[in-house]
């Protein structure tokens, strides 16, 4: 008998664990093997499950690895706006407060298994998969960059920023953040928190030659 007709082998469970399990496993085995190299039986093996279990819950691979990409979008994205929240709206030290806020954002947008999964997969599969990708960048990435924008455009309103396009501006935040990281994390090296501080902290730097406002204390917020 082939593994992945073998019946689930782990404890039983409810239908949405189930669904979470496979879907962690096939981002693993996507991860690992790539979309061509995946197949339906090492998806199986790996969440401890049947092949028709599988079946049932997502159909073929294609349906599979759509899935996939959509539910590591979504949980992504969960965490981004939960560090989204913490974002500094009326900063007593903007440097500083802005430095803290890009160390938990590259934390969570970098060094998550979500965010590392989507990365490879963009690289390995987005020419294959081009229509696919498209939603995700436009659900994934520019939705944070968007919400990221207003919170500047709050900031620069309040006086504490000098920027003319907030789009502009939060793509660049996130690009400054993010590229020293990603050739480690490329080759799968541990990024500590003594090196999240000191890329965020150089970033931010960079970030406020161009944006920052050297003209005293901000003044008082405006009236709508």
């Amino acid at each position: 008998m082939e593994f992945g007709n073998a019946p689930d082998s782990l404890p039983t469970r409810g239908h949405a664990a189930k669904r979470r399990s496979i879907i962690d496993a096939a981002a693993a085995v996507f991860c690992r093997e790539g979309f061509a190299g995946a197949n339906i039986d090492l998806v199986a093996a790996e969440a401890g499950v049947s092949r028709q279990t599988v079946y049932n819950h997502h159909g073929d691979k294609e349906r599979l690895f759509a899935a996939v990409v959509q539910e590591m979008t979504e949980r992504s994205n969960a965490h981004a706006f939960d560090v989204l929240s913490t974002f500094p709206d009326d900063p007593a030290d903007v440097e500083s407060e802005l430095t803290a806020f890009a160390v938990r954002l590259s934390a969570s947008l970098m060094c998550r298994g979500e965010g590392s999964f989507l990365r490879k997969l963009v690289e390995a599969e987005g020419d294959r998969h081009p229509e696919l990708f498209e939603v995700w960048r436009h659900e994934g990435p520019g939705r944070i960059w968007s919400a990221l924008a207003a919170r500047f455009a709050r900031l620069a309103y309040a006086g504490h920023l000098d920027i003319e396009d907030p789009d502009l501006a939060a793509r660049q935040f996130l690009a400054l953040v993010n590229v020293d990281l990603k050739l480690p994390l490329l080759f799968r090296e541990p990024v500590s928190e003594e090196t999240l501080q000191a890329n965020a902290a150089r970033a931010v730097r960079t970030f406020l030659r161009a944006y920052g406002r050297d003209r005293g204390p901000p003044p008082p917020a405006r009236e709508a």
